[in-house]
């Protein structure tokens, strides 16, 4: 095989996927030494360590979207839209999270019945709530919501924080200038909009079909990252 037999999108999936390997044996590393920090009971390093780690989860999620969205693309990517319980998704995704969290104070709280089960492709609906995770991290004071409920024929994600919410601009375009746009002072791609939506709008049934939409309000007057999935 050549060069010229490598196209470009190709070799840059490789090359995120190495990254991403990578990454992980930083991130065990990280939580390895944030474990030492915590038995000896070195609240000044642990505390230095949260915000590294937060990056490095939050890079680590975004290369995961790079490759799924390059897998979708080519249409490779196994979507598998199956029976799950909503409450096992969400309790798994905040353990993911666990230790960042606790870094910062926040305190976690879930609004999902038990018995709350839906059709949709596990992992990637968890990326979206990573995502939604991450976002929420960043901007809120001290307390996250996530809630599930079943209305109208549609899953309804729902994660809430107490922060100043979302700027104007970005709720008149419903999170659209997010996708298109790079904000060089706050760092922002839009990427993980970018696959929030994506991901939302694969999940059909019949006419209705999933969406992604933001707001501010919710229980703790902040953002409001909700999905809806038929």
């Amino acid at each position: 095989m050549t060069t010229e037999d490598i196209s470009f999108t190709d070799f840059i999936a490789s090359s995120i996927h190495d990254m991403k390997n990578s990454l992980n044996v930083q991130v065990n590393g990280l939580e390895t030494i944030a474990d030492a920090c915590r038995a000896r009971f070195d609240d000044d390093t642990l505390a230095a360590l949260g915000p590294i780690i937060h990056q490095a989860h939050r890079m680590n999620a975004n290369l995961i979207q790079l490759l799924s969205l390059y897998k979708l693309g080519k249409s490779i990517y196994p979507v598998d839209i199956a029976e799950q319980s909503v409450a096992d998704v969400i309790a798994e995704t905040l353990l993911h999270n666990r230790s960042v969290m606790e870094f910062k104070g926040i305190t976690m709280d879930v609004d999902c019945d038990e018995g709350c089960y839906w059709y949709f492709d596990r992992d990637l609906v968890t990326g979206i709530l990573l995502n939604a995770l991450n976002n929420a991290y960043s901007y809120t004071t001290d307390k996250i919501r996530i809630a599930a409920r079943i209305e109208g024929g549609f899953l309804e994600l729902r994660v809430e924080d107490n922060g100043r919410g979302y700027p104007d601009t970005m709720l008149q375009s419903d999170g659209m200038a997010a996708n298109k746009g790079v904000n060089f002072s706050s760092g922002s791609t839009g990427l993980g909009f970018y696959f929030s939506s994506r991901v939302a709008q694969m999940h059909k049934n019949g006419a209705r079909q999933g969406s992604l939409t933001i707001e501010n309000g919710g229980a703790y007057g902040g953002g409001c990252f909700v999905v809806r999935l038929p």
